[in-house]
């Protein structure tokens, strides 16, 4: 079938009477639709008509205005966050129990040595700056090489514009002043990297002391394999005295191991890893869990833990504790008693939030993984800074997991880790660069903790709790616990209540439809129906516009012939056409004569006296045996009429 007869047939069944021009189809459909306005404006005078179009153009300006902002909206995705509170029987936590200082004193002094005697020297001759004041023992030279790595200065402000650095030991060493404008303040740490040199300042001796001790003390720890590490910190027997939750009786064998850098051995009661986790069977503190610790304060590294007590922290099941952000200190001689509430919350994923389920979208290798513990975003931000780390310094910071094939930082292999790691530290761009790369945990369950102190034991109990405590950890009658090493602790549950926090989408596609119909009834006095009558009127529109374009394209083939026929040059006597040789008709209005009106006999088919060769269209000459003859007035309507029905066929 015709296609352009298809489309007509087609276009009249959908339409049913819009007619077949632009200008028929709007006034139709001004005429049916169900919206105000477009009726009156083919219908009222010539006055009415422009005050109601531009009436509904203005309306409809503000309705798709409307919509734009409602589209918006929904497409921000915000949240409304709800409270509840709930009651049910709840699994305690874990509690991790560590203590304040990492290693037994008397277990890494054969390796801290050489430090002490550096730090020691060093507090003398801030002490007493003024030569021949020093009472050091010259007769045991100093290990300056140690010193030089990561020297502590001294800065002098009287000339704010160009301070002066001292070395403390005023060792032939050239210190390198980058930035002497930069230093401020009494006491310094000069980090180098070879001649690029940063200095890190403090308003107080004791901060700058601790600070350099502790970098000092972690190049030297990270040559020290993990297992020697984890003997010289305090063990399990000796830190966990007593232990009871609810009516039962546990010790120290209810408890999971492991080394945390800052912490050294720590250790983790109800993590869930090797057994069921545990339920609290009744909110109060007899059914919570009781510990007494002793935390040997007597054998405390003098310059790296200026706290004493023990750390401890309340998590999930089976996620890795990271006490220096979230843990409590319970101090020694005490009695801390930790009431819990529970705070669950809930977060919708994308494209609500940019939560993770459990970080296996998050673009950071998660290093704490080697533990088996669950994301979390602490563990996802100093994976980031490792990461960083190594790929810039060469080398991983003692504090944190090691990638595979990548070593701790030390003085002796890496010389200037430590101007690497505090320019990196103080890196704005490093910091921006691993929180946009973390992500929250959609789920999360937080605990919140009341804590109450009170002294313990009392002076009239103490003498017979530390004998039986005593005799129970060493089997020796003489008192070998003191008020400054006990701890007790008392963690439970509050209450049952806990309550969840959950995020709910504010805007849903419920919401977004009704709005933009509310808006368009308002403004236009439109529904649904309406949108499908304009949709119809689109699709009218766009057969019209194929039927032209077809009609269009025909038309334009059909002139282009038309235009090749008239450049061939034939005779009117015999001649060719595009469509081959055809025979004059004979006129029956006259007798048949011996030659018809276009010259050639009736009983003959048109010879050829003139042919077009198809490059370059050039007419060659007819044959020698072919007259060519010239078409008078009276024949030249008669061939027209052929030509004419030549071209319609």
């Amino acid at each position: 079938m015709n296609l352009k007869k298809y489309l007509v047939r087609a276009l009249h069944r959908l339409q049913k009477g819009p007619g077949y021009t632009y200008k028929e189809l709007l006034v139709w459909y001004c005429d049916n639709t169900n919206t105000h306005g477009p009726k009156r404006i083919i219908k009222e005078g010539p006055k009415k008509k422009l005050i109601w179009f531009f009436l509904t153009l203005l309306f409809a300006s503000l309705v798709f205005w409307q919509w734009g902002i409602l589209i918006n909206t929904y497409l921000s995705y915000n949240v409304t966050s709800s409270l509840s509170i709930g009651f049910k029987t709840m699994k305690f936590p874990a509690v991790t129990i560590c203590n304040a200082n990492p290693f037994k004193y008397s277990e890494v002094k054969p390796l801290l040595k050489e430090l002490d005697r550096l730090i020691e020297a060093a507090l003398e001759r801030i002490l007493q700056p003024t030569p021949g004041n020093s009472t050091e023992n010259v007769s045991l030279p100093l290990d300056l090489e140690l010193w030089n790595q990561i020297p502590l200065v001294l800065i002098d402000e009287h000339d704010k514009d160009n301070p002066i650095i001292l070395d403390i030991f005023e060792t032939n060493q050239t210190i390198c002043v980058s930035s002497p404008a930069a230093a401020h303040g009494l006491s310094a740490l000069g980090l180098c990297s070879g001649c690029n040199c940063t200095y890190r300042n403090f308003s107080s001796a004791a901060q700058a002391v601790t600070e350099w001790y502790i970098l000092q003390s972690t190049s030297i720890l990270s040559k020290v394999p993990l297992h020697e590490r984890i003997r010289m910190g305090y063990q399990a027997e000796d830190m966990i005295l007593a232990c009871l939750y609810g009516a039962e009786p546990c010790n120290y064998k209810n408890f999971t191991q492991i080394y945390h850098p800052d912490h050294g051995n720590c250790y983790i009661f109800n993590w869930g890893m090797d057994e069921e986790a545990l339920n609290s069977s009744n909110p109060g503190a007899e059914f919570g869990l009781k510990l007494i610790l002793d935390i040997s304060q007597q054998d405390y590294i003098p310059y790296l833990s200026s706290a004493a007590g023990a750390r401890l922290m309340l998590h999930q099941q089976k996620s890795f504790p990271f006490l220096k952000d979230q843990g409590i200190y319970a101090m020694a001689g005490t009695e801390t008693s930790i009431g819990v509430l529970v705070d669950e919350l809930e977060r919708m994923g994308y494209p609500y939030s940019d939560c993770t389920v459990n970080g296996s979208d998050v673009p950071v290798k998660n290093l704490y993984s080697q533990y088996n513990t669950s994301y979390s975003i602490q563990a996802c931000l100093r994976s980031c800074f490792q990461n960083h780390m190594v790929e810039i310094c060469g080398c991983g910071h003692y504090m944190f997991p090691l990638p595979e094939g990548v070593n701790y930082c030390n003085n002796e292999d890496n010389p200037g880790w430590a101007y690497c790691y505090s320019s990196l530290r103080s890196s704005i761009k490093q910091r921006q660069i691993c929180i946009d790369s973390c992500k929250e945990t959609c789920n999360d369950t937080q605990y919140k903790m009341t804590i109450s102190m009170a002294d313990w034991p009392s002076e009239a109990s103490e003498d017979w709790i530390f004998h039986i405590l005593s005799y129970e950890r060493d089997m020796s009658t003489n008192v070998t616990l003191d008020r400054n090493g006990i701890i007790k602790l008392n963690i439970y549950f509050q209450e049952y209540n806990y309550r969840t926090i959950s995020e709910s989408a504010a805007t849903t596609i419920v919401w977004l439809l009704s709005s933009l119909g509310g808006q368009f009834g308002f403004w236009m006095g439109g529904s649904v129906l309406c949108l499908i009558e304009f949709g119809e009127i689109i699709i009218d529109s766009l057969w019209i516009t194929v039927i032209n374009v077809i009609s269009w394209c025909k038309g334009l083939k059909q002139r282009r012939a038309r235009a090749r026929w008239w450049r061939l040059t034939p005779t009117w006597a015999s001649s060719t056409s595009p469509w081959g040789p055809r025979r004059c008709p004979p006129s029956p209005a006259r007798p048949r004569p011996t030659t018809t009106p276009c010259g050639c006999s009736p009983w003959t088919r048109w010879a050829p006296t003139a042919t077009r060769t198809p490059s370059d269209h050039r007419v060659l000459p007819a044959p020698a045996n072919t007259t060519p003859q010239r078409l008078s007035w009276e024949e030249a309507p008669a061939c027209l009429i052929i030509i004419l029905a030549i071209i319609k066929s």
